[in-house]
């Protein structure tokens, strides 16, 4: 017989020891056990078995149950049935993103809706970001497939993923790269150069450019550093120490770090704060564009290699190798801002958008309301002119019914004035 073990309650020293003792004492077998303390609570899993022992299992429940209250926690005993289970195919699958309520919920269920099953969760958050590890059983789901859906999936909901055997897991070291603005800092540092030297909307505006697909990276980035000609470099020292990191990024890396990962910075942003940031976080590798500076200013200039989507994935291509990470193992954590700012324009087309339409509707109803204005100044034009005609008839039968009443009264003087002449003759005199 096997027993299924959970307990749980406040840590303090001798929990383990207590149970475990317990079990020996009644001749039961451990054969699986995982613990965790979280955030002071221990929590503690145990499947024993039970064929060699003479007690019974109220017995061994109820001493279980004795001895957890001697140290101060719960403890829930069941049978349990060993099901036989086929050949597992585990991935661990692991979210990187900025932490927020239902993060997990929205991952479980992407994963469910793909008949993935996961097997343990782990998950590390630090304010602001988060990272999730999942040990998943695909069945027999085409890996390449589901990776490729579950990459569309997770991306939806603005998180970043990264899928591998759980194999490769185990035996191989992994890499996470991190962008810098709006991820590692929470400032766009090229605009906070550009407040300093006075061009602040020149640089929004090619940046905004860039962002419409109208200037390609490279070029927008020798376009904005040539606005910053003159800058002495005193104010990069400034800007970086008024920067703030990003909430929880420097708690993050460090149990990232702990966890067994290479950490590196590849930024579109520039060595003068990538340098910095890693000496101060302590990453293992920092990339990013070197500003020119001559005679303590900066010239306006980028000096050797321009770092933009192509490059980054070379760096990180260079990293890997160093390192002996294979690709599958690499995340890279500059998404995230990306996918935000990517949200933050197509918010302010919708809303451009919304506005003409709104406009456009308004015209549309007063081009309506014009042409029932239209339709019924016709039909008054038209009553006018019926009623123009039906005076013009008038008229016509009046100067008619005239003419004939002045001939009649014409021709009634005349024969007065020829009854009326004595002679007899006719005579209008």
């Amino acid at each position: 017989m096997l027993i299924a073990v959970t307990v749980y309650g406040k840590d303090r020293r001798g929990i383990i020891y207590a149970i475990s003792n317990a079990l020996a004492e009644m001749n039961v077998n451990i054969v699986d056990i995982e613990q965790r303390v979280l955030h002071g609570i221990f929590l503690m899993y145990v499947i024993a078995d039970c064929s060699k022992t003479d007690l019974s299992f109220g017995e061994i429940r109820d001493r279980l149950i004795e001895v957890g209250g001697n140290v101060g926690v719960n403890v829930h005993v069941s049978k349990f049935e060993r099901e036989e289970c086929g050949n597992k195919n585990l991935y661990v699958i692991t979210v990187l993103g900025r932490d927020r309520v239902g993060i997990v919920r929205d991952i479980s269920k992407i994963l469910l809706d793909h008949g993935v099953n996961i097997e343990s969760t782990s998950l590390i958050a630090r304010d602001k970001l988060i990272s999730i590890e999942f040990v998943a059983d695909i069945g027999e789901t085409n890996p390449e497939r589901l990776k490729k859906s579950l990459k569309k999936a997770v991306e939806s909901v603005n998180l970043d993923i990264v899928i591998q055997p759980y194999h490769e897991f185990e035996r191989e070291k992994r890499l996470i790269v991190f962008d810098m603005d709006s991820t590692l800092v929470d400032a766009e540092i090229i605009d906070e150069i550009a407040k300093y030297a006075g061009v602040e909307e020149e640089v929004k505006k090619i940046t905004e450019k860039a962002m419409r697909g109208e200037m390609d990276f490279k070029t927008a980035l020798i376009e904005r550093v040539r606005l910053l000609k003159g800058l002495p470099v005193e104010v990069l020292e400034k800007i970086y120490r008024n920067i703030k990191l990003t909430e929880g990024a420097k708690e993050l890396i460090q149990a990232l770090k702990k966890a067994g990962y290479k950490v590196a910075v590849v930024s579109g942003g520039f060595t003068y704060f990538t340098d910095r940031l890693k000496e101060e976080l302590g990453l293992d590798y920092a990339f990013g564009n070197e500003l020119e500076i001559e005679d303590g200013k900066l010239t306006g200039r980028i000096k050797g290699r321009i770092i933009d989507a192509e490059e980054k994935a070379r760096i990180i291509e260079e990293i890997a190798k160093k390192e002996g990470i294979i690709q599958g193992i690499v995340s890279h954590f500059s998404m995230m801002a990306l996918k935000e700012k990517t949200q933050i324009f197509l918010k302010k087309i919708e809303n451009d958008i919304a506005i003409l339409e709104k406009e456009i509707t308004q015209w549309e109803n007063r081009k309506k309301e014009l042409l029932i204005q239209e339709k019924k100044l016709l039909e008054e034009i038209s009553a006018l002119k019926n009623e123009s005609i039906t005076l013009q008839n008038f008229l016509k039968k009046y100067l008619l019914i005239s003419y004939f009443h002045r001939v009649w009264l014409i021709l009634f003087t005349s024969c007065l004035l020829f009854i009326s002449n004595k002679d007899g003759e006719y005579s209008l005199a």
